[in-house]
């Protein structure tokens, strides 16, 4: 074999690294691949590249962009795509591209055109990463294997079995995994799913083995979810003191990720002992509403060691296996023998008025042979799934909550704060009912909101960034529901400006959750305005950006730091796996201000656009200034309070009686920021360096304009512009700010300290007085 030829195999080869990576790439972007398909048609940006059914490699690269929706794709891993597919196409390989219209005379309209060199067919592409985009394990497994099935004679031999496990110990390294006993493990792993042992995998073996083998299902770059109660979510975990198999009863050994420990219930086990008969996990609802009201303990056995028993209050201490009893609802510990003496009904613990109880959820498809009360008619299905919950067997619940609680509705942004957001939803769905606790990727806030929507009092947290406070936000505004209820942030984004001003803090460090829920539990709740924002361009001819939101809740800015943003998004766009931590971020975000201070991209500002508020034109000829910002609240960028502190507030000033708008120098100054007043801030700044200066405390402030309830913003040239952190390249154009309605937010409680502005803490003063 030629070395051109060698290469030219090894590129074919799409490893578990490569998956993985596609796979993240996938779950980051926006788009369907229903949508990206759109763009072979018609006017769309591929269309000139496609021939037939079939792409070539520069189209290929420009589809994967549309499609991943981002700036540039790895030319190494687009390149190996391209290799693979071009490798796999076969004219049976897979379903037809969707909407292609059959060509003449066709023989068989469910084939694909075999590739020409140099091409590849575009229905084995779309047939895949469909796949990737939304299928089941048992699908993808299927995939998995034909990929690592090089001769194609439907078994995995020894010598593929081999190649699987050094991919395998590649995707460990890359998960940061300690990989110095992996291989024998991975070796036994792979024997085990030998069922018939006649020494190849069948894609049978191998769907069952990947199935019930968590390890296997991780290192392919597949994970479980919840399907339905009594399933385990399990994980592959690092324990940090010696930890008994619930199952054998012996100690789980190893260096790093010693076994697997269920998120729900913390059931823990070997990775050998899952194919055993386990006990069910945690039944997240009552089977009957007869069996709703009372919620009895729930217990799994063992790994309590020093711990106190909280019924003896006695040292719970170790004899080389399986020790105490812990309740999942209520977490309490006690011995083994304490058991009897403990009341059978669970009142859930410290955290019950947050908990729903499986006790206060039910099918109310059981209610239905009821005779209704009152002689009103029962509602009908299509009503009551409109506002229940339905299982994935098909059962709609009902929420009846434990009297004077406030259950807890939790959402969490994965894509929010590197990997923080995937420890959090797991120690969520193990401190709370799972499901009360939503992962934003599948399916949005819509299905958490569904479900809590006959609620009259319950409570919203949000984990996750800015952006993803605004998303719920709009989502309540939408969802017609009987009551809006406030909402508090758990911050995962970089700059958690709401968290902030809302004294939950700059950023999530790992704190003790049971803390947070306990500050939610005492939080107060306060208005926030929300704005209108309506982008008319001169030219509608004229392409920009897309505007990212039409609300306001934090702030709106022009110029400088605007700039700064778009650099930001447009690199993080690009090279998303770059920006995996909040550190980073920001360090990134500090390399695009200096070379904006350089670059001056924005200077003279004042020539390029106008501005009024509430009508009344704001002259800004005399300033030098490179942006202007629209504020809601007093942080921005990560904590800067662009308005500046007001040393001293007039007891006998209204926010009701406030004019429309003042722009005199000398009442701004004793002006203060009130997130509830229905009124913006609008302030100058100078450059880069100006926000530098404030962010770091060397200047109070920016340059105090107006403070008004509408504004209206004329530019001459496109610029930089920005909602909430969210960028974009805005053409000439006229914008409206007008006020919206406002929202319930959960203040935290004042021992929790915060770095920003405490108008919330004025506004409760000037009431109080």
């Amino acid at each position: 074999m030629s070395l051109e030829e060698s290469e030219s195999k090894e590129w074919a080869i799409l490893s578990p690294v490569d998956f993985i990576q596609l796979q993240q790439y996938i779950d980051y972007s926006n788009l369907k691949m229903k949508d990206a398909l759109k763009e072979f048609y018609r006017d769309g940006v591929l269309s000139k590249y496609r021939h037939g059914e079939c792409i070539e490699e520069e189209g290929f690269k420009l589809f994967m962009k549309t499609y991943l929706d981002v700036k540039e794709v790895p030319e190494d891993l687009c390149h190996r795509l391209f290799m693979y597919f071009q490798k796999t196409s076969e004219p049976d390989s897979a379903n037809q591209l969707q909407s292609t219209p059959a060509g003449p005379g066709s023989a068989n309209q469910s084939q694909s055109t075999p590739a020409a060199p140099g091409q590849v067919c575009m229905k084995d592409v779309s047939c895949y990463l469909s796949l990737l985009e939304g299928g089941c394990p048992e699908d993808k497994l299927e995939f998995t294997f034909k990929l690592y099935d090089k001769d194609g004679n439907g078994l995995l031999d020894s010598s593929e079995v081999d190649r699987i496990i050094a991919q395998m110990m590649h995707v460990a390294d890359y998960l940061e995994w300690d990989v110095s006993e992996l291989k024998p493990i991975l070796k036994e792993m792979m024997k085990a799913i030998d069922y018939d042992g006649n020494g190849t995998v069948s894609l049978e073996e191998w769907i069952r083995g990947g199935m019930a083998n968590v390890p296997m299902l991780v290192l392919l770059g597949l994970e479980a979810t919840i399907k339905d109660d009594g399933q385990h979510l399990w994980q592959l975990k690092h324990f940090k003191r010696p930890v008994y198999c619930n199952v054998c009863h012996s100690l789980l050994v190893g260096l790093r990720k010693q076994g697997l420990c269920c998120t729900c219930c913390k059931y823990t086990v070997h990775e050998r002992c899952t194919t055993r008969s386990l006990l069910p996990c945690i039944s997240t609802f009552a089977k009957s509403k007869k069996d709703a009201g009372v919620q009895p303990h729930v217990w799994v056995e063992g790994n309590c060691e020093a711990s106190k028993c909280d019924r003896c209050q006695k040292k719970i201490k170790s004899y080389q296996g399986l020790t105490g009893m812990r309740c999942v609802w209520c977490h309490m510990k006690i011995h083994n023998d304490c058991v009897s003496q403990v009341p059978s009904e669970c009142d859930c613990g410290a955290l019950k008025d947050h908990i729903l109880p499986p006790c206060a959820i039910y099918p109310v498809i059981l209610e239905r042979q009821n005779c209704p009360k009152n002689g009103s008619p029962s509602p009908t299905l299509s009503e009551e799934t409109e506002q229940s919950f339905t299982t994935p067997d098909g059962q709609i619940l009902r929420i009846t909550p434990v009297p004077e609680t406030h259950p807890l509705l939790v959402f969490v942004n994965l894509k929010s704060g590197g990997k923080q957001g995937k420890r959090v939803l797991r120690k969520f769905r193990y401190l709370l009912n799972p499901r009360q606790v939503y992962d934003l990727s599948n399916g949005g806030p819509a299905p958490g909101l569904n479900f809590f929507r006959d609620l009259l009092d319950y409570r919203i947290l949000v984990c996750g960034g800015d952006g993803t406070v605004g998303w719920i936000l709009d989502a309540i505004d939408k969802a017609n529901l009987l009551v809006r209820p406030p909402v508090a942030v758990l911050p995962l984004g970089t700059g958690n400006d709401l968290a902030r001003c809302l004294r939950w803090g700059g950023g999530y460090d790992g704190e003790d959750l049971q803390r947070i829920l306990r500050d939610i539990e005492l939080s107060s709740q306060v208005l926030m305005d929300r704005w209108s924002v309506q982008v008319i361009p001169d030219n509608p001819q004229e392409k920009g950006d897309p505007v990212p939101n039409d609300i306001i809740n934090n702030y709106f800015s022009i110029g400088v730091d605007a700039s700064i943003a778009h650099r930001f998004h447009q690199m993080r766009e690009k090279h998303p796996q770059k920006f995996n931590s909040r550190v980073k971020n920001k360090l990134w975000y500090f390399e695009f201000a200096t070379s904006e201070t350089i670059s001056a991209s924005c200077k003279k500002l004042n020539e390029c656009l106008t501005l009024q508020c509430c009508g009344l034109p704001i002259d800004l000829s005399s300033l030098s200034l490179e942006g202007i910002a629209v504020l809601n609240i007093p942080s921005m960028h990560g904590g800067s309070n662009l308005w500046g502190e007001t040393k001293k507030l007039d007891p006998g000033s209204s926010t009701n009686q406030q004019p429309e708008v003042i722009t005199d120098p000398e009442v701004l100054k004793g002006s203060v920021q009130d997130s509830s007043d229905k009124r913006l801030e609008v302030v100058g700044l100078e450059g880069a360096i100006e926000m530098g200066q404030i962010y770091t405390g060397l200047k109070s402030a920016g340059r105090r304009l107006a403070k008004c309830s509408q504004i209206t913003i004329k530019t001459k040239k496109p610029l930089p512009m920005q909602i909430d952190g969210e960028p974009w390249m805005q053409p000439p154009c006229t914008i409206h700010i007008t006020h919206k309605n406002q929202a319930h937010m959960l203040l935290a409680p004042p021992t929790r300290t915060s770095s920003s502005s405490s108008f919330f803490n004025l506004k409760k003063n000037i009431q109080e007085t």
